[in-house]
């Protein structure tokens, strides 16, 4: 009979923890914070508030920052004309977002995609004239381009990488140029003609020429 009335004791008293948890959690204005995996909401467990933090913390990661450094995907279709003209302008084809589209889904056949982004970072670099976010993304092409500990390195000569290196002391919106020209040459003698006899250039040669005779 003790033992009956000591659980029934024990059950009211959780119903009663329980109830006023429930309270707690549903008052207004409250500092909720739902799903935590422990009441001290401490950092050193991967609960849902850890994630809510490094969502909500405001500060791109290094990857991101390079990584919006991009050719855009939607663009208006060339004309036959003007995919013509880039098999003896690599200039304009370079100019044209439809030709920087096409050019870069050739260099990825030949993995040599890198290229073609750090010429592009490097035209997004002199247009900017924010000295801090100079330096940033001056420090940030270093890392992703010219670091020997880099998957995207790109082929420079010890002379350019020398420049490189002082200028890394005191970035400035063109440090890059040299190796900007080295990498722009290397695409278009080396590059360039392959890309006028790839099937990628081709099939968009001849779609658009039966798109043109269609309509």
């Amino acid at each position: 009979m003790a033992a009956t009335v000591d659980i029934a004791e024990m059950r009211k008293r959780q119903q009663a923890q329980n109830e006023e948890i429930s309270t707690v959690s549903q008052a207004p204005g409250g500092n909720q914070r739902p799903n935590t995996c422990c009441f001290c909401w401490c950092c050193c467990c991967s609960c849902s508030w850890n994630e809510e933090r490094g969502e909500h913390a405001g500060r791109p990661t290094h990857t991101t920052k390079m990584e919006n450094i991009q050719i855009e995907e939607e663009c208006q279709t060339p004309t036959v004309e003007e995919i013509l003209s880039w098999s003896h302008n690599f200039d304009k084809m370079m100019k044209s977002l439809a030709g920087q589209n096409l050019f870069r889904e050739f260099l990825r056949t030949e993995y040599s995609e890198e290229n073609l982004l750090f010429w592009l970072a490097c035209e997004d670099l002199k247009n900017e004239q924010n000295t801090k976010i100079v330096e940033d993304k001056a420090r940030n092409i270093y890392e992703d381009y010219i670091s020997i500990l880099s998957s995207k390195e790109v082929s420079l000569d010890s002379r350019v990488r020398e420049v490189i290196n002082r200028n890394l002391l005191d970035p400035t919106a063109h440090m890059y140029e040299d190796a900007q020209l080295q990498i722009y040459t290397l695409m278009h003698r080396d590059s360039f003609p392959r890309f006028l006899n790839s099937h990628v250039y081709k099939s968009l040669l001849e779609g658009t020429e039966d798109s043109t005779t269609e309509s």
